[in-house]
């Protein structure tokens, strides 16, 4: 890493790395797929990564983590990791997942670290200190392309459809682009780095979300109070965006 890191940031980004290695190495041969729900998939990879995150935080710094699989509680020191985000998407061979690792202290996000191990991006950021795309600063759209805002739109089980729908067609009449590519927190990293100018979702689970909060903060993005009511527990809405259309996000989102 050619900048300054903390100890604790160089930590995550080494497990995050061997967290995408294990996965990928899984991958070949996923065995039993088990489902949540008929949107939501664990496999051998999800609960294998999850299990060695868990390891190599306790035997570094003995702090409780939260998680996908395993579940946890909050703390006030406290690790948070989804072994695989986009597990339909690592099921299906494509290369849209990731392994998302955060770390929350003092009522803050303090450092996010998301690795995309087949498209051979890594993403980290600490707060106050900047977000990086493979060791390179990154920085929020600032809408300098001039064409109609790009978001991604995630959707799951938890809210119904018909809100998804009202959303997606505020988008369309606030003249906005939409997607949905199936992994929230590359969506969160692809804001940061400006390849989307938003992310939103009605619901999303704090595994899927802190890691790419602290990457839109530090790439100079706005993002909407997720740890409020509760959040890490129960999980909220999220406006991630360049902050030239935070406004127009909520107003869209106020469903």
């Amino acid at each position: 890493m050619a900048h300054a890191v903390s100890d604790r940031l160089r930590f995550a980004v080494a497990v995050a790395r061997e967290a995408g290695a294990l996965a990928q190495q899984i991958r070949q041969d996923l065995g039993t797929i088990t489902s949540k729900d008929p949107l939501d998939f664990c496999t051998e990879g999800d609960r294998a990564v999850e299990a060695m995150v868990r390891s190599r935080v306790a035997k570094q710094y003995n702090e409780p983590v939260l998680g996908e699989e395993d579940g946890g509680e909050p703390a006030a020191r406290l690790w948070v990791v989804d072994p695989i985000d986009g597990t339909s998407n690592y099921i299906q061979g494509s290369p849209r997942w990731c392994v998302s690792l955060a770390y929350v202290a003092d009522g803050r996000v303090q450092l996010g670290v998301i690795a995309a191990p087949v498209e051979q991006r890594l993403f980290m950021a600490e707060h106050g200190a900047g977000a990086f795309l493979n060791d390179a600063p990154i920085r929020v759209s600032g809408l300098r392309t001039g064409t109609a805002p790009i978001i991604e739109a995630g959707w799951s089980t938890r809210r119904p459809i018909e809100s998804y729908s009202v959303l997606i067609q505020r988008l369309i009449a606030g003249r906005m682009e939409f997607r949905r590519h199936g992994s929230g927190a590359l969506g969160m990293a692809d804001v940061a780095a400006g390849l989307n100018d938003g992310y939103v979702e009605l619901h999303i689970n704090a595994w899927d979300v802190l890691a790419g909060i602290v990457l839109v903060q530090e790439a100079g993005g706005w993002v909407s109070d997720y740890l409020a009511n509760d959040g890490i527990r129960k999980g909220n809405p999220i406006i991630a965006c360049t902050p030239e259309i935070g406004g127009r996000l909520q107003d869209a989102m106020a469903i």
